[in-house]
Order: C-alpha cells, then structure tokens, then sequence
C-alpha cells in the first residue's frame, strides 16, 4: 500500500525518502579489531637468516669461533704478484749467500762495488783541489779563499777520523789524559801553519820519526831534585802566577826555587817556551790541571806527552788540509 513504510532492502540500503534503521549502540562484544600489520623482513638480518653461516676453522676462544672466509681474491692476487717478484729479484740480483760472497746474479750488481765507484769518482772530482794543496806554499794555503774552504772541509773530515780520539770531538782536548785543546792561542810548539804542519807530520816524543818534537821535563821530585818543601813551595809560586789563590808565605821562597829550576824552559815571567813544548804557566790555560794535587804530581813525576807521526797515515794533502782546519778553529797565530 501506498501508506506503508518503506523497509531497507536486505543489502542495508535506505530506500529514497524512507527512515534511518536505528543504530546499534557499541558494546566490547561488537566492536572489531582490525588484523596486526606485518612487515618483511630487511637489512642484514635477512641477509643473515637467508644464507647459512660458513664452516669454522675449529678454534675456539672462550666459546667464540673463527669462520673459515675465503681470502679476498684482490689480496690473493697481491700475494701471489709479490712472490713472482721475489723469485725474479733472486735470480736477478745477489741473494743467497755463500762462503766467500753471494750470488752475483743474472745483471751482477754489487752494492760494494758501487759505493768503490762513487769513492772514485769523488776522489777524482777533489784531486785536483788536493793537488793545489801540495804545489802551494804552507804559509799561505789561507791566503786563496777557495783553496782555503775546502782544505777546512777536508781537513774537518781527517780530524774526525784521525785526531778527535785524543783531542775531543769539538778539539776541546781532554785535561784527564794531557790532550792540549786547539781553540786557543796557547800552542806549546807553535801555532802557526808551519809549525802545525811540522807537529802533524812528525809527532811529539815518539820514537818511529826521527824528526819528531823532542823535550822532557825532569822528575824533580822522583829524582830528588828537589825537596818535598821546595816542591810546596814553587807550587804556590805557580798558583800565584797564575791568578790562582796561594800562600804567599810559601809562594815567595818558591819564586828563587822557580828561577833556579824551571826558568830555564817556562822563561823567568813563565811565558813557555814553544821552541822545547814548555807550556805557559802564568795564565790558567792547563795541559793536566792546576790545582795542587796535580801541580804537585807533575813536578814530583813529571809529563811525558807523545803524539803519532801522521806521514805513513795520511798523505801530504791531508796533513796540510788538518793542518789548515786546526788553525782556524781560532788559535791559529
């Protein structure tokens, strides 16, 4: 009939102008929870979970293993690339030593006898400097600048070698064993080129050049010269030349003692004498040691330095290179 209402359709569709079915009120037995997502699984994890773990090498450290990993093969490829070069580099230079030398090898390359070629062509370049030296006269080997810079050179090499062991790295000298420094101006056979060149070459109280600098100071006190009192005595009177503290009670008898017995080589002012290696004693430039022990020791026992000849080590350019050398070091006279 035209009068009734009209009802939904089975599908809850509300016909066109017909009323709302009324709405179910929501309780916890009609509500519905939709279904928890899932999401894949990504990153290293699956990575691991997809492959099977590789086999271990059987060691074992407290539980924990070390898998057996095939060597990358760019490091394979770099050890089996230095082995290839280690056999060529056998066979092609010396390797395997034997009694007397090692193999020479396919190109026979020696290390010895290229530092032997580089010696030669070095001394080859400076022959004709050390040539110079020879032909010129030892007073005026400073006199030619260039000449004079590579004598120092060459002589500061041949110092180092032959003459620093007694004379102190730096030709400071060692006071201990009666080693004269070579920085001052107190020479006790000259400080000029000739008389160095003459000391260098010829030596000092030695007995393998008979041309060597000669003198000896006497045992005053071993070979009773003098007395124990006279001893004290010009002891003091050194110190006191010497602008050392000193008993001048003791000091002024000294001064005859000294006249009378050292005079004669050290001069009356004890100035020395350069002429016999006397030393000067009136400044406190010491060869053993000025205090009164030692002063004592020397003119009890006396000092018997000795210096080497230098002609059957070194060649006359040589000398005359350490010669230049020590004169400039800034005693030179």
């Amino acid at each position: 009939m035209a009068g009734d209402d009209k009802k939904p359709d089975p599908n809850g569709t509300v016909p066109e102008g017909g009323p709302r079915p009324p709405v179910e009120a929501r309780t916890e037995e009609n509500l519905v929870s939709p279904p928890s997502r899932h999401y894949p699984e990504t990153g290293p994890e699956l990575r691991r979970s997809a492959r099977a773990d590789p086999p271990t090498t059987g060691h074992s450290w407290d539980g924990i293993e070390e898998y057996d990993n095939p060597m990358p093969r760019w490091w394979l490829w770099t050890f089996y690339i230095c082995i290839a070069w280690a056999v060529i580099y056998m066979l092609l230079y010396p390797a395997w030593p034997l009694v007397s030398k090692a193999t020479p090898g396919l190109l026979g390359y020696s290390t010895r006898a290229e530092v032997v070629r580089e010696m030669q062509d070095f001394e080859a370049r400076n022959e004709v400097w050390f040539q110079r030296l020879v032909e010129t006269e030892v007073a005026s080997l400073r006199e030619d600048t260039e000449l004079e810079r590579f004598a120092v050179q060459a002589g500061r090499a041949v110092f180092a070698a032959q003459c620093s062991q007694c004379h102190g790295a730096g030709a400071q000298g060692v006071q201990a064993g009666g080693f004269p420094s070579l920085l001052n101006d107190a020479w006790l056979w000259g400080g000029t080129l000739e008389d160095i060149h003459q000391t260098i070459s010829h030596g000092i109280r030695n007995e393998d050049d008979p041309d060597a600098r000669w003198s000896e100071m006497p045992a005053f006190g071993v070979d009773g010269l003098l007395s124990d009192e006279e001893i004290d005595q010009v002891v003091e009177y050194v110190r006191a030349m010497s602008g050392q503290s000193h008993d001048a009670a003791l000091a002024e008898p000294g001064a005859e003692v000294f006249e009378w017995n050292c005079a004669a080589c050290h001069m009356d002012d004890g100035s020395g004498n350069t002429d016999l290696g006397a030393p000067a004693l009136n400044n406190q430039i010491w060869l053993y040691g000025g205090d009164r022990d030692t002063l004592r020791h020397t003119i009890v026992y006396s000092r018997f330095g000795v210096m080497p000849a230098f002609t059957q080590r070194l060649r006359e350019a040589e000398i005359r290179a350490v010669a230049v050398y020590v004169h400039q070091l800034g005693g030179g006279q």
